[in-house]
């Protein structure tokens, strides 16, 4: 009985765990900006990063920008966004593509794990 009941609150430490962390732990903040800038459109983009609310004047501003999203974004997950998505990406997708942030998601996480982008 003492073995199940063991085994029964190791299991919910490692779910609590994987749903804490989840696959985002694995990717620093510059990964993910770099594969923002390639589901964005690259070069091609009107925007870089797909940045639409302030008006880029320069690709590295944009990308501060996009730095900046991430890295603030990853304080708020951890503050309150973990109560309603399960991974941080989740939570950032909500902030960064909100009326498509299942495919944004999708996408994101296809180039990060291809693993191309550094």
């Amino acid at each position: 009985m003492k073995v199940v009941i063991l085994l029964i609150v190791l299991w919910i430490i490692f779910v609590a765990c994987y749903i804490a962390w989840g696959n985002s732990t694995n990717f620093t903040d510059k990964q993910i900006c770099g594969v923002i800038y390639v589901i964005e459109g690259k070069e091609k983009a009107r925007q870089s990063y797909g940045i639409e609310t302030i008006e880029c004047q320069t690709k590295e501003y944009c990308e501060q920008l996009c730095l900046n999203t991430v890295k603030k974004n990853r304080i708020r997950y951890n503050e309150y966004g973990y109560k309603k998505y399960n991974s941080y990406l989740e939570f950032l997708a909500s902030r960064y593509c909100p009326p498509n942030q299942k495919e944004w998601l999708r996408m994101l996480l296809y180039y990060l794990n291809k693993g191309e982008i550094k």
